[in-house]
């Protein structure tokens, strides 16, 4: 990272069912001092957004120090002499997964992921889908090879959670480990059966 620059996050949402995940790794990413957040969003996250949460779209884009619309594929995300620090997509439709694994860049999510794998710079897909078929595990296994963090939004149960806020938070946490973002407080650290390191 540039010290002549701040870091760089870019975070795009697509239409599966899961904003909520997006929107909490937007609202922490909000209170990290020095740290830009780029956000794209599908026309179907938004649809999701207002189904799913009672957040408007409006409002999730004012979380990002700058928004995009889809459609610009002319924005600096599109190129690789933008730098950022790495890219998320939370959360993932299986459109978008295959889209990003083979390169099908038609709107500026799957090309901001496309610049951040030729760029060689961290990318972390979160699928979040089941029951998956076949089309799926070879997409989501090409994302793999050819170097994508796989980041399926699946809960963890060992810090024993009492809300659906504890669960996504936790899921919220490890991703941002994932991202290198310190946040104190949001995953459950195990520390073994007895709770010591």
């Amino acid at each position: 990272m540039s010290s002549q620059r701040p870091r760089r996050i870019v975070v795009g949402m697509s239409g599966s069912s899961g904003a909520i995940f997006g929107i909490r790794l937007l609202e922490v990413l909000h209170t990290v001092p020095g740290l830009e957040t780029h956000l794209v969003m599908s026309t179907a996250a938004a649809q999701t957004i207002a189904l799913e949460t009672d957040w408007k779209p409006r409002d999730v884009e004012a979380l990002a120090t700058t928004s995009y619309k889809i459609a610009d594929i002319a924005a600096s995300l599109s190129s690789g002499s933008f730098q950022t620090d790495g890219m998320i997509v939370i959360p993932c439709a299986m459109k978008t997964v295959a889209a990003i694994a083979f390169g099908y860049d038609d709107n500026l999510l799957s090309r901001a992921a496309d610049v951040t794998l030729k760029e060689r710079r961290r990318l972390i897909v979160c699928p979040r889908e089941t029951p998956l078929h076949l089309g799926h595990l070879r997409s989501l296994t090409q994302l793999a090879e050819i170097g994508a963090i796989v980041a399926p939004l699946m809960p963890a149960f060992y810090g024993r959670p009492t809300s659906i806020q504890e669960l996504v938070d936790h899921q919220v946490g490890r991703l941002l480990d994932l991202l290198g973002v310190e946040a104190d407080g949001l995953a459950f650290r195990w520390r073994g059966a007895n709770g010591s390191s």
